[in-house]
């Protein structure tokens, strides 16, 4: 049975960097040390949907007279593949099938970067697929 991670709402699923073993001068650090920094970074594994926008016309109708619509979202800066610096304070570690993954809101990124040449090239397979 395959088991896939669904982030919901506007949180980002990101792999960490690896944890410095090591100071530059060659000392070793204790475990736990590089868990206590502020700020952290790593790979954008999987983004949520990104934040949900209420449907202005479904207010005035009944709750048990509203058929189902599909829900809208503002949609993430973050794309899958993105490097993030973000704020440790604000993630919440999991462990899945043996990875170690950070579950972190949106508004914690500091600072994405980028390689536009991948992103470039894998909106041009979606337009050519669709």
């Amino acid at each position: 049975m395959t088991k896939e991670i669904i982030v919901v709402g506007d949180r980002v699923l990101i792999k960490p960097d690896s944890d410095k073993e090591k100071t530059d001068a060659g000392l070793y650090l204790p475990q736990g040390v590089a868990s206590k920094e502020k700020i952290h970074s790593g790979i954008v594994v999987k983004t949520g949907p990104g934040i949900p926008i209420a449907d202005t016309n479904l207010i005035d109708e009944e709750p048990w007279k509203m058929k189902k619509k599909d829900m809208k979202y503002i949609p993430l800066q973050a794309k899958e593949g993105d490097h993030a610096i973000f704020l440790r304070n604000s993630a919440v570690e999991i462990e899945f099938e043996g990875t170690k993954y950070l579950i972190v809101p949106h508004s914690a990124i500091l600072v994405l970067i980028r390689d536009k040449i991948n992103h470039v090239i894998k909106e041009i397979i979606e337009q050519e697929e669709a």
